[in-house]
Order: structure tokens, then sequence, then C-alpha cells
């Protein structure tokens, strides 16, 4: 596995903003243009103009992604886990946010909120310490009915199955089980035929919870923050995934790394995409997620960016990054 932490040394910059944009520059597209939708989330430029076309921020053309075909009928759902050891690099902001982008396109989707902290439960709106029944309760209880756990969201087509603190007992408690890495794909059995995409979102960490949610999945989703003590966890990460590829569920495959709190203006995120890209190829998804405060402004709301600033870059982006995995066709 390549070291992509190694190459990756803090920038320090003289002025901390990028030049300004060169007479080739696309001008400024409206807000419901294809131009627009591909510009990326940062309210800066991530991408650049040649005589060819858009680019990426690593140099790739960057295609127009097509709307999604409307589906004749549901399921059987593609399970992605959302997952990354490091916290706080956009896991339940991508989790809730895809998720709401994809439900848009007509797709159904399921939100495993599979974190002991419950913020993607609350991200939607669901107060999970009111909840008598969570994620916890269907690992540890034979016969529990995961519809009757299921919630509903304001979001049209948008499913959570919501998760508390008690989830953070379940760790422990599990050690003991038989086929303990599996109990999630049992969880989910009943009703991956009634979603087109099923969103696991994952504990910061490489614990029995995280690998519950490796054996259950398709594929995984890396949210990877744009600075370098996010970096150097990525080949551990990979490692772990292989790991339970060979030895738990031989489907399991790396849909993508997602660049996250892309910042255009600095050097430093530039570099760190760089070494991604050089390490890992085109598992780095095209889309690009840039910082904005609106993502903690919709989280406060309990709304996906789609809904509370549907014409902000950062909702353009997320709808950008549902009709990419689609044409990857890592998205039903």
């Amino acid at each position: 596995m390549a070291d992509v932490s190694s190459r990756a040394e803090p920038q320090h910059e003289p002025g901390g903003t990028s030049p300004a944009p060169g007479a080739g520059a696309r001008p400024a597209a409206p807000p419901d243009s294809p131009s627009d939708r591909q510009a990326g989330a940062s309210s800066e430029p991530a991408a650049h103009v040649d005589a060819l076309g858009l680019l990426d921020v690593v140099g790739r053309p960057l295609p127009v992604f097509p709307d999604p075909a409307p589906l004749a009928s549901h399921g059987p759902g593609r399970i992605i886990a959302m997952c990354n050891q490091k916290g706080g690099v956009g896991k339940t902001t991508t989790t809730i946010n895809l998720g709401a982008a994809l439900a848009e396109c007509g797709r159904r989707v399921l939100l495993v909120d599979f974190d002991p902290q419950g913020a993607a439960s609350v991200g939607l709106g669901v107060n999970p310490h009111e909840l008598d029944r969570t994620v916890y309760n269907l690992l540890m209880e034979r016969g529990a009915d995961v519809h009757e756990v299921i919630v509903s969201t304001d979001v049209e087509n948008l499913d959570v199955l919501p998760a508390n603190i008690d989830l953070s007992a379940a760790e422990v408690q599990l050690v003991g089980e038989v086929a303990r890495e599996s109990v999630l794909a049992r969880v989910l059995r009943p009703v991956v035929d009634e979603y087109d995409v099923i969103l696991v979102d994952c504990q910061p960490s490489l614990g029995l919870l995280t690998v519950n949610a490796l054996t259950a999945a398709h594929g995984v989703l890396i949210p990877l923050e744009c600075e370098f003590f996010a970096l150097r966890g990525v080949a551990l990460l990979v490692e772990t995934i292989e790991k339970v590829r060979d030895r738990l569920n031989p489907r399991l495959d790396v849909d993508g790394i997602l660049a996250t709190m892309f910042d255009s203006r600095t050097l430093h995120s530039r570099e760190v995409v760089a070494r991604v890209h050089e390490a890992f190829g085109d598992k780095l998804l095209q889309t690009v997620i840039g910082r904005t405060v609106k993502f903690p402004d919709a989280s406060v709301a309990a709304e996906p960016i789609t809904v509370y600033a549907p014409n902000h870059p950062g909702a353009q982006a997320y709808r950008q990054l549902a009709r990419e995995l689609v044409a990857r066709g890592d998205a039903a």
C-alpha cells in the first residue's frame, strides 16, 4: 500500500488566497445551469477551465454527469458504508446530504445511524434520546422487527434507522456472539429489497461496529478532509477494508475517496488532494465538497443542505456527487 502521508507535509502560503482568475476563466453560470452544477461546493472555483473544457481539482476532464433516469421499481438496495476512523472529516454530513440528493433523484434511501453519538438521526430531525427502540435493539434482540424501528423523515423517499448512546454497549456485548461481524447484515436483510441505496454512517473507529458495517456493505465511501492529519490514516483504513474483503465479505470494494472541506485558496488542500490521486488514482472521486458554514447551519436546522439552502454550491455539490455515483454504477 502506498504511503500517502509521507509526501504531504503541511504547506505555508504567503497570502492564503488564490490568484485572481485569468482571462480564460468561465464567467459565473446561472444557478441551475450544468456549469454551476459541476463547479463544486466551494464559493471559490474548485476546478479550472482550459480549451478542452472543465477540469477537476487534479486536472482530469470533468464530464457533465447526467441526471439519473427514473426507476421503474425499487430495490434491491446497494449498501454503502461511510467510513473513516478519523472523526470530523464529514462522514455524517455526507451521509445526510448524499442520501437527500439521491432521494431527490427518486431513489428510496435508508440512512443507518451506526454511531452512538446519533448525529445522523439528529441531523434529520429525530431525537434519538426519546426513542424506545433503536438499531441497538435490532442488534441485540433476536426477532426484533426492523420496520418498527425505521423512522420516516420530512424528506420524501428518505428514512432513517436511528441510534443513540445505547449503541456504545453493543460493541462489548457482541464480542461473545456467534458470527458477531455479521449482525448488521442480518438486521438489514428484511429491508434490503425495499430501498435502492442504504447508507451506513459509521463511528470514527475501526472497531467491531465498523467491521459489521463493512461486512454488510457492497461498497465503502471514504470522506477525507483535505488536511494532513486526515490523510495519514487512509492507508490503515484501506488495509482494514482489504482484510474484511479477504476474510468476511468478498464483494466489498472501495467505491471512492471523497475530498471534503476543500479550500481552493490554500496550497495545502490542493496538495492533499494531489497526494490522494497519486496514491489511489481514479478511486478519488471527481466531485469535491468545499468548506462552508452552511453545513453546520443546516445541521442546526435538522435539515439536509438540499432542503435548507437548495441553491447553495454545497447543495449543488452533493447533487453532483449523487449523479457521479450513479454514473459510476456505485448507486442505483
